[in-house]
């Protein structure tokens, strides 16, 4: 019950904001440094998506996601972090792009110590 109230919350997040495509799609050559300067044109959408992240980060088994940050800015978002293996980076991955609303996943600056 708690997690389909989060999930319905999250929801209500998403719907204030717009999905800005094409300005994902302008920033797609941005580093993670420089994205943490821009300026979101969907802040209501990113914190929704930085969220259910960090939230299925969480909840997934295999993930240490507390060695994993998250920050979302239009859609993108930049994983940062040190985890045990190249598998759960690989996983990190693909749980992020398999959120709704999310354009585009950077993980260049999430590595693995093997």
């Amino acid at each position: 019950m708690k997690r389909s109230l989060f999930v319905t919350t999250l929801g209500a997040l998403l719907a204030l904001g717009t999905v800005g495509s094409a300005l994902a799609d302008d920033m797609a050559n941005t580093s993670p440094a420089a994205m943490s300067q821009v300026k979101s044109e969907q802040p209501g959408a990113d914190t929704w998506i930085t969220t259910k992240v960090k939230f299925e980060l969480m909840t997934t088994k295999g993930i240490p996601s507390t060695d994993i940050s998250v920050t979302t800015t239009n859609g993108v978002v930049i994983l940062v972090g040190v985890v045990d293996t190249k598998a759960q980076v690989m996983k990190s991955v693909a749980v992020t792009k398999a959120i709704e609303g999310v354009h585009r996943v950077d993980a260049s600056a999430l590595t693995s110590r093997n």
